[in-house]
């Protein structure tokens, strides 16, 4: 059983009040909860990574609870993403270990979500940034809620830790105005449509 010691957690909320044209009827509200952990795949290539999984399934849900406490509830959550940054000693695939325990926390908690997860991974310096992808819940085709939070941890991850990272957000994206299918559209049944 892989160990991944958690050494902080990070949590970025924010409100966009304006982004240019006039003010919305409410504010669009993005956060994001980082998890800085230690890699015990680190220096090594170990065959076997899909098992980890399962040792992470306890921090998605932590952190999916967290997130969904920042952006005040469940209510009005209808956007969210997931990645990670993976220390100079690590690999890309680390963080792929991220999808299952990431998007299925968030699924479980955020009840029906059927469109994938949007993820972005990367080998990563101290500080390095990530763009973490957006998309809408349950219409992976709502061009509306196409979007990312750039996330950061100045002092990780260290070469030998991992940054997992989830994302969600509220309503649309200030002024779109892209077309596309619309939200009051949404099927709900595929998770594209």
């Amino acid at each position: 059983m892989p160990d991944f010691p958690l050494r902080k957690i990070t949590l970025l909320t924010e409100e966009i009040l304006h982004d240019g044209g006039p003010a919305p009827a409410s504010p669009r509200r993005r956060a994001a909860i980082l998890a800085t952990c230690g890699n015990p795949f680190a220096g090594r290539h170990v065959a076997e990574l899909q098992p980890a999984m399962e040792d992470l399934k306890p921090l998605g849900l932590m952190m999916t609870d967290r997130l969904i406490a920042a952006l005040g509830g469940r209510e009005g959550i209808d956007g969210y993403g997931k990645g990670a940054l993976v220390g100079s000693a690590g690999e890309a695939e680390h963080g792929a270990l991220w999808h299952v325990p990431g998007g299925y926390a968030m699924r479980e908690r955020l009840g029906e979500s059927r469109a994938i997860v949007p993820s972005a991974m990367k080998v990563a310096p101290m500080g390095g940034m990530l763009d973490v992808p957006l998309g809408h819940i349950n219409a992976a085709y709502v061009r509306s809620h196409f979007d990312a939070v750039t996330v950061s941890v100045p002092d990780g991850p260290k070469p030998d830790e991992i940054v997992f990272v989830l994302a969600m957000s509220v309503g649309p994206r200030v002024h779109s105005r892209m077309g596309g299918l619309e939200v009051w559209q949404v099927k709900g049944e595929d998770g594209l449509r």
